[in-house]
């Protein structure tokens, strides 16, 4: 077992950590106050092919492959997780998305816009009312001649007022999961409303919006996949995203513990001696360096066995799970380190104390985790 990175995988980490101390690191506290990450970052990434990995070249990505993509996606959330959300959605579950399921009219259509960065796209599949419970969805497309008409709501979607294509979810047929349909639906449509969503605990700087469908119309070729697969769809781009977001959350946690580090060798306290030299203080770097390297090997290892053609859906929960969890102990740790300067925004932990938090939220609760891995070891699908 070779662990090292291959010439490639260390160039690409070594592109994507430098375009993040240069484009993204100095700025992630003004972004982070302002509530609104600059948007000329977008077109960036797309000339470094960070927004088309993954992608053949024949649709205007970049090619490469999935471990290089958890690469890329830990150094931009060492540097801010509102960009790497940027990343993992429109790419991650709406790009990929795309490339898997959907027609070459499509594919043709919509993937060389999302890979250069000159369009964005959003995943609509959370409501009010259904967040990890997706397959009650009340959301509906309801046929009307040679297309279908959507009614309903979105909520925390990422990527909303910024987005071209909303890929939306919608009931087509049946109760539960079967029913379930998937749309490319252009976010210009009469009808189609949304409302960034402001206040929130972390990832503030990333465009997070409220979508609302007023019988807005779609032709019956925006429909991705076969009617009836939408909930295949969300989940095949779910098992996949979790690996992006255990890699921002690695790079949220390896953040943490740069800043502990450098604060530790260099804050002096009692008798004249950097704190580092404090026992207790060692322990807390200790835990946030075991769990950044623990963390990083379970992403590592679910992103091979997607480059590998394996199942990995067991892996990218454990991944998402202890990566999630991991992070969000590695900044409170941090801050600990920090004592009182870390409660002040002008240092760097507590911004990723909030923006881990939502972490074991999102793309599947940690309970939701828990869940799918225990029902992968034992078969059984546990009831409360």
């Amino acid at each position: 077992m070779d662990l090292s990175l291959s010439e490639e995988h260390e160039a690409l980490r070594r592109l994507a950590a430098e375009f993040t101390d240069r484009e993204i690191a100095p700025f992630a506290t003004a972004w982070d106050r302002a509530e609104q990450v600059d948007s000329s970052i977008v077109p960036k990434l797309g000339d470094l092919g960070f927004l088309g990995l993954t992608i053949p070249e024949e649709y205007g990505g970049s090619g490469g492959d999935h471990f290089g993509y958890a690469l890329v996606l830990e150094e931009l959330g060492r540097g801010d997780s509102a960009v790497r959300g940027i990343v993992s959605v429109s790419l991650g579950l709406v790009g990929k998305s795309i490339a898997k399921w959907g027609g070459e009219e499509q594919k043709q259509h919509w993937l060389p816009r999302l890979c250069s960065g000159r369009s964005l796209a959003c995943f609509a599949l959370t409501e009010p009312d259904n967040g990890s419970d997706a397959a009650n969805l009340r959301t509906k497309a309801v046929r009307d001649g040679d297309g279908f008409v959507l009614s309903g709501s979105k909520m925390f979607i990422t990527n909303g007022t910024w987005a071209e294509v909303a890929l939306v979810f919608a009931r087509t047929g049946e109760a539960g999961h079967k029913g379930i349909s998937a749309f490319l639906v252009p976010t210009d449509l009469p009808g189609f409303q949304r409302k960034e969503i402001h206040g929130k605990l972390g990832l503030r700087g990333q465009a997070t919006a409220e979508l609302v469908f007023d019988d807005v119309r779609v032709p019956a070729s925006a429909m991705l996949g076969p009617e009836g697969k939408g909930f295949s769809v969300a989940m095949s781009a779910l098992a996949k995203g979790r690996v992006s977001v255990a890699a921002g959350c690695v790079g949220i946690a390896e953040a943490a513990l740069r800043a502990a580090v450098g604060h530790a060798t260099s804050r002096i306290q009692f008798d004249g001696k950097v704190i580092a030299h404090r026992q207790l203080v060692q322990e807390l770097i200790a835990n946030i360096a075991t769990d950044v390297d623990a963390a990083r090997l379970l992403t590592w290892r679910a992103a091979d066995l997607i480059d590998r053609g394996l199942d990995f859906a067991r892996e990218s929960s454990m991944a998402k799970y202890f990566a999630s969890e991991a992070a969000v102990r590695s900044a409170n740790a941090a801050l600990q380190v920090f004592g009182g300067y870390g409660y002040i925004d002008e240092y760097p932990v507590g911004k990723l104390v909030r923006d881990a938090r939502v972490m074991t939220l999102y793309e599947g609760t940690s309970e939701l985790q828990k869940l799918l891995i225990g029902r992968a070891h034992t078969g059984i699908n546990a009831i409360a």
